[in-house]
């Protein structure tokens, strides 16, 4: 729909933005030999794992598959497990999608950009692409190659040859970016092309379907919204004997040091009975104790 195709381009331009910043404010490619790859390859990949990771948690579908419960059919078949394998993977492969678009994001930039790949694969290089060609040992060149990311330490006669590697190196990392592009879009237009032909349903049915599930969700969260007011009200007019908003309070409920210590503190969701649990700790008193004890009327002076 059209909103997780903006969703998508805010996250898209958000990961832009925040790895031109981590390049400006944090790259600096130690020009040394062994460190350059560990330091190249965890900028590239730390990054693009951790966006990953976070697109799968910010993804309310992920939180449902792994808190729902299954559906409870009375008898196993293997139409039924087939048809719970096929909404598995359906519903895998979309959280999937949607996490991979900032660390794809990511990756194609870095590679464009082609400074962390310079670092990485520096050092190397065949060694025809040096131009003067030193009769310097294996270890000395591998030491020289390293330091090409790094103008300042490079020869003045190595200066020339430094730039034909960075060029080579920029137009490897480059290529590879735009080829991660075009695999990624390829990729969606065949996924979206394939869920299209084995749908179901028509091309207006799907997009009432998908009109209906929307509607559906946000009317849930508002219904979710009041009830759970509504139901907290009452646990609170208990303990306090109104209710915030309310005209004309007669009387308020005085609570006890007993009352105090038994909402205050630390809980956890309790399971009251195979059917209930108990949210919080005012929930408890409420369920528990009646609403007797001290009130003060506030009509009267004083």
């Amino acid at each position: 729909g059209k909103e997780v195709v903006i969703a998508n381009a805010i996250i898209a331009i958000l990961t832009i933005g925040g790895q031109q910043l981590f390049s400006f404010f944090t790259f600096s490619c130690p020009c040394h030999v062994g460190q350059n790859l560990i330091y190249g390859l965890a900028f590239l990949g730390v990054p693009a794992l951790i966006l990953l990771i976070v697109g799968y948690a910010l993804n309310n579908q992920t939180w449902r598959l792994v808190m729902g419960k299954s559906s409870h059919f009375e008898r196993e078949t293997s139409s039924n497990w087939l048809l719970k394998c096929k909404l598995l993977c359906f519903v895998l492969c979309s959280i999937t999608g949607r996490a991979l678009v900032a660390p794809v994001t990511w990756l194609a930039v870095t590679l464009i950009n082609g400074s962390y790949y310079i670092c990485a694969v520096s050092e190397y290089v065949p060694v025809h692409y040096y131009g003067a060609a030193p009769n310097v040992t294996a270890a000395e060149r591998s030491r020289i190659l390293a330091t090409f990311p790094c103008r300042q330490l490079v020869p003045p006669e190595l200066a020339r040859a430094r730039d034909e590697v960075i060029l080579l190196l920029r137009y490897q990392s480059q290529v590879a970016g735009w080829l991660l592009i075009a695999v990624v879009v390829i990729t969606v237009f065949l996924s979206y092309c394939l869920a299209s032909c084995f749908s179901p349903l028509s091309f207006l049915h799907f997009r009432y379907w998908n009109s209906y599930v929307h509607n559906e969700q946000e009317l849930f969260d508002e219904a979710t919204e009041q009830h759970s007011r509504l139901y907290a009200m009452q646990n609170v007019r208990k303990f306090f004997g109104f209710v915030p908003g309310s005209e004309n309070v007669k009387e308020i409920r005085i609570p006890s040091l007993r009352e105090w210590q038994a909402i205050s503190g630390l809980a956890f969701l309790k399971r009251v009975d195979k059917e209930h649990y108990d949210y919080s700790l005012l929930h408890d008193w409420a369920l528990k104790e009646r609403a007797s004890g001290k009130y003060l009327r506030i009509d009267e002076d004083p």
